[in-house]
């Protein structure tokens, strides 16, 4: 597909994130979908193929656009602990509630053997594992547990998620995100030099 081509396809799949956002993944027809978005079904399936195609292509955004933004943000910051705190705030931003609510509703859906969910279940810890592995190389200077911590930060930092999400309680959960980072703190600052 051409440049001229993915725009219109990009600018409709950011209308049916925001779409999808406000009022979930399930339930849709490509009719009621497009109607919703402001296209014609016939739209839907020229970009999408499917409805299925189209919660495809959400899931990859959803999922390509937190890697990219913990890139951004890891890029922004020099001190691993410094980042992983700004990563959190934009994490635990109330406005990013709803997408964070879609990326769970469509990661339950893969874990319920959904066909156009299965490629977010198929990366969802693997491809966190290189860049947070290597934040935690640098963290601790620990090369050997580094792959195991990056497995335990992808598990805490979604569990703390779903815990604000659940609760609302962002003082008690970002507590929470900053007693796990301080564990790692301590770790850096018990190296010998």
């Amino acid at each position: 597909m051409s440049s001229d081509e993915s725009a219109p396809r990009q600018r409709l799949l950011a209308e049916v994130v925001r779409v999808m956002t406000e009022n979930g993944s399930t339930g849709w027809s490509l009719r009621s979908l497009a109607e919703a978005t402001g296209t014609s079904h016939r739209m839907l399936i020229y970009h999408f193929a499917s409805l299925d195609g189209v919660l495809l292509a959400v899931v990859r955004l959803i999922d390509d656009d937190a890697r990219d933004r913990f890139a951004a943000v890891a890029a922004e910051h020099g001190d691993q602990l410094t980042a992983a705190r700004a990563w959190w705030r934009q994490l635990a931003d109330p406005e990013r509630a709803a997408g964070e609510r879609l990326y769970f509703e469509l990661y339950a859906a893969a874990l319920q053997g959904k066909s156009f969910a299965q490629p977010l279940l198929r990366g969802a810890v693997t491809d966190w594992l290189p860049p947070l592995t290597a934040a935690f190389t640098e963290l601790t200077g620990q090369s050997d547990p580094a792959h195991t911590d990056a497995r335990l930060g992808v598990a805490v930092v979604r569990g703390l998620l779903l815990d604000l999400l659940a609760t609302g309680d962002l003082a008690a959960v970002t507590a929470a995100h900053e007693r796990y980072l301080g564990l790692y703190a301590n770790t850096r600052e018990q190296q010998p030099d």
